[in-house]
């Protein structure tokens, strides 16, 4: 019922968005006597503010056509490889003869958003690597005839896309990805699978949530099952593609990151609007960008995120050897060929510290030799695979761990 009071109030809301875009125009046109009174750039400016929070954003495009290779620019083309029904494997072709690079599958985070909320993760890697990134797609879009989906279908797509990609691939997983990624890799080498990832980097990733717990791990905890079955499940409604599907509503998702920080997502929306009033479009046109970005969310299975909820953040199965998927129990230690890093944030609010980290106690088939933790000071959750940081000090380091556990 919450979804279809949100998908009325969305077209309730037409005709005010209608108004708004009129009177918008209406006072930005020089020929418009009424555009030179005072109070004319406020109202303007208040509804260009109003305007991005009430529009419905479409998935983003990653927009990366180009990249450098030794101070040259190089033409990217982005394109499926290959297509699932709820991920795509996207490949960003190098248009240069440069091509014994790493190649790297980055998973991003079915978590609400977008795999574009990677963009700067895959600009910063593409100069020196072959880079795939799975796509996820929106399960308010799929059919429901097309099947459920779950965290062990979760972990047969990873195992599938190396297995797609080959032997000597590298993966990284940011955030929510941590856990299956882990879990596929370590089935992967209990089989001595040859497909096995030369390297594993795991950034900000909920592997041991006990460690550090932040309020979204404590809220996961103290919930039963039941509460989130009753509160955070709800049905598609028509006219969607997958309506009657189950699913974890993306716009649920957004409110609770937005509760989490809203009086900085305040604070953002007023600097915006002052930016408007006084001219400054260019510090107006960061804040909108980052929004854009921000505000577009997906919806997720609802199967998969019951079982995430129940095996990471209640059961801890991961870190205390019961995870078990298709059957099979989930051995870290079998892990012996791939080289693992992991990565922190100070400030990181989702995954707090010591978490990601734990990956390296549970994989104890590795020598030192072989492992790799790095805490970047100052930084948060999105900090990690996004912004200056990640990409003059984290990133080269990631590069650099990649490039030694590469297989010439």
């Amino acid at each position: 019922m919450l979804y279809h009071m949100y998908e009325f109030q969305h077209t309730a809301f037409a005709p005010a968005r209608y108004m708004i875009d009129l009177t918008q125009q209406s006072l930005e046109n020089p020929m418009n006597p009424m555009s030179y009174m005072p109070g004319a750039k406020q109202i303007v400016a208040a509804c260009d503010v109003m305007e991005l929070l009430t529009r419905r954003y479409g998935k983003p495009k990653f927009g990366l056509d180009t990249t450098e290779i030794n101070g040259i620019p190089i033409e990217v083309t982005e394109h499926d490889v290959m297509r699932k029904t709820f991920c795509h494997l996207k490949h960003f072709k190098r248009a240069t003869d440069v091509n014994d690079v790493p190649r790297l599958l980055i998973v991003a985070p079915l978590s609400g958003h977008y795999a574009t909320l990677l963009r700067g993760t895959v600009e910063a890697m593409l100069p020196d690597h072959d880079v795939y990134i799975t796509d996820w797609q929106d399960s308010r879009n799929i059919g429901l005839y097309e099947g459920a989906f779950d965290l062990d279908d979760y972990i047969d797509y990873v195992v599938e896309f190396l297995e797609f990609l080959g032997p000597n691939t590298h993966v990284l997983a940011v955030c929510q990805p941590s856990v299956p990624v882990l879990a596929a890799v370590a089935l992967m080498s209990a089989d001595n699978n040859p497909c096995v990832p030369a390297s594993m980097t795991l950034m900000g990733g909920p592997i041991d949530t006990r460690k550090s717990p932040t309020v979204v791990n404590e809220l996961s905890y103290r919930r039963s099952m039941d509460w989130f079955e009753r509160h955070a499940i709800h049905t598609v409604p028509w006219p969607n593609v997958g309506v009657m599907r189950k699913v974890y509503p993306g716009f649920l998702q957004l409110s609770a990151f937005m509760n989490m920080n809203l009086e900085d997502h305040i604070g953002a929306h007023r600097k915006m609007f002052d930016h408007l009033v006084e001219g400054d479009d260019e510090s107006a046109d960061k804040t909108r960008l980052f929004y854009e970005e921000y505000l577009a969310v997906m919806d997720l299975p609802a199967e998969f995120y019951l079982q995430t909820i129940r095996e990471v953040f209640k059961k801890h199965s991961l870190p205390r050897g019961k995870l078990v998927s298709r059957g099979r129990p989930v051995d870290p230690a079998a892990i012996t060929k791939t080289a693992l890093m992991t990565v922190e944030g100070e400030l990181d609010d989702i995954s707090g510290i010591g978490q990601t980290r734990a990956a390296q106690d549970i994989c104890t088939g590795l020598p030192k030799t072989m492992k790799k933790h790095y805490e970047q000071k100052s930084v948060g959750h999105y900090g990690i695979f996004n912004g200056r940081k990640w990409k003059n000090m984290i990133a080269p380091k990631v590069k650099e761990f990649i490039l030694k556990h590469n297989h010439n």
